[in-house]
């Protein structure tokens, strides 16, 4: 990685477009030798549940989530990570709307291919694979030489590339799998020296009595320790513990387990929790041959440990930057050597004293922050700020996009290099409608771009959109009146 790759990791893609490479060409070049390579992309999105299949974890964590039919529909966010002459494959038709807003945006979409059989509890993949006519065009596909790039792999992504002849430009499922639990993680730190939390890996019900017999008086002297199972995701597979009785009764719970299945194996890790200012998440790119291409860093918003957004660019000072730009190097060179390439996203922090914790976890997949850069490169002007964010729905009736667009009006841009809000996606807004009883009510997210030209008018924008989205009535299109927010 050069140097100029790192100073222009410290400013927004936009600011740097005349210099690099888009994110997407040069992902392309990276994965598939080409920067104009076509790529057949699939949102499955928690990846991870499939990978913890088999593993031992916390009781009474894992289990299907509650939110599985709005996380399958995110599917949606591939959409713009793709462009023109790329192909997404979705669970369900996008709205033509949507479509039609960001056709008039200049955003350049790819050819969409839907399932036609599709439940809405399971993943893409699983959807394209019960799907005959589906696996047709992308066996046709194939044969022209378009390869396909997952958001992970599983053995269902393998399921699907030996049912179509679609090559993936990311490694198989065992590789992904492995470097993808944080038991690796922890791992790969201390055998790189990189610091991170005081920690316990536990591979056995031992490891895991002795780890919490040492978190457990860290936590009497008024430490938080945080359980995590090796694959959880967004919150989930995680305890949070700050009473030592706690720590006493998982360890009572794993051992009587353990005792009447005759199995002593484990997958979790135990860290006390770190000071925490700012979460953060910095990403790189490593390609078949080993080489290593810093992407950016962004600040992350998270809540009780579930990702919500991300702050573009992050305020690190350029120091830091260049430090978590070297640790880019060093991990994705380790990660090569264990036989993995592709994109790869890490969770770190910075401390309230200013320091980094570089290495929370590694997430060696396509990440939350992955989607949003090419919106990023188009729309986020230099010196400008964003944030990409979800917004709750509380909905009575399906909300359409043109009713949508009606509500938040002047808050959505006319073009690129204005204030507003980008809608990225919508499949997950009505995601949950089939489960709304009669006269009840149902949960959906809006994901999208703020964009503003300064902290404060990004602030008023973020509250305006909110209060335009607060529970909308069945059949409401209008939009509240006044002034410009921004």
């Amino acid at each position: 990685m050069t140097v100029e790759q790192v100073a222009e990791a410290a400013v927004p893609e936009a600011t740097a477009r005349a210099g690099r490479e888009p994110f997407r060409t040069r992902t392309k070049r990276a994965l598939a030798g080409a920067p104009d390579a076509p790529l057949v992309l699939l949102g499955n999105f928690e990846v991870e549940d499939a990978w913890a299949v088999g593993e031992v974890g916390l009781p009474s964590v894992g289990g299907a989530s509650a939110t599985a039919a709005l996380v399958n529909r995110m599917d949606e966010l591939a959409l713009l990570l793709a462009g023109p002459g790329d192909h997404v494959v979705l669970k369900g038709e996008p709205d033509p709307d949507h479509l039609a807003h960001l056709d008039a945006l200049g955003v350049g979409l790819p050819t969409v291919h839907v399932a036609e059989s599709s439940d809405p509890l399971r993943t893409v993949t699983l959807d394209a694979l019960d799907s005959p006519a589906l696996l047709a065009s992308l066996r046709g596909l194939a044969a022209d030489g378009v390869r396909l790039l997952a958001h992970g792999t599983s053995s269902a992504e393998e399921d699907l590339a030996v049912a179509t002849g679609l090559r993936s430009v990311l490694p198989d499922a065992a590789t992904t799998k492995a470097v993808n639990s944080k038991v690796y993680s922890r791992g790969l730190c201390d055998e790189l020296g990189i610091e991170q939390a005081r920690g316990w890996a536990c591979r056995t019900v031992e490891d895991f009595e002795r780890a919490c017999a040492e978190a457990a008086r860290l936590v009497a002297d008024g430490a938080t320790v945080g359980v995590k199972d090796a694959y959880g995701v967004s919150g989930k597979g995680i305890l949070v513990v700050d009473d030592p009785r706690r720590l006493d009764q998982l360890v009572r719970m794993v051992t009587r387990r353990a005792a009447r299945s005759g199995d002593d194996r484990l997958a979790v890790v135990v860290e006390v929790w770190a000071d925490k200012a700012t979460d953060l998440n910095y990403h790189f790119t490593v390609a078949p041959d080993g080489a290593v291409t810093f992407d950016f860093v962004k600040e992350a918003i998270t809540e009780g440990g579930v990702h919500k957004g991300h702050r573009i660019p992050s305020r690190l000072p350029a120091e830091q930057v260049d430090e978590l730009a070297g640790l880019a190097e060093r991990l994705g060179a380790r990660l090569a050597a264990d036989g993995f390439h592709g994109l790869v996203g890490v969770d770190a922090l910075v401390r309230t004293d200013g320091g980094l914790l570089p290495v929370l976890e590694i997430n060696a997949r396509s990440n939350m922050s992955t989607y949003t850069v090419p919106l990023q490169e188009r729309f986020l002007p230099p010196g400008w700020v964003a944030l990409a964010r979800q917004y709750p729905l509380v909905l009575d009736a399906p909300l359409p996009f043109a009713a949508l667009h009606d509500r938040l009006g002047d808050l959505l841009p006319g073009a690129p290099g204005e204030a507003g809000l980008v809608v990225q996606a919508t499949g997950t807004v009505n995601a949950g409608a089939a489960s709304r009883a009669a006269g009840g009510t149902s949960a959906g997210r809006l994901h999208g771009l703020l964009v503003a030209p300064d902290d404060d008018a990004l602030a008023r924008l973020d509250a305006a959109v909110t209060e335009r989205l607060a529970p909308i009535p069945a059949g409401a299109t209008g939009r509240p009146t006044g002034g410009d927010p921004r």
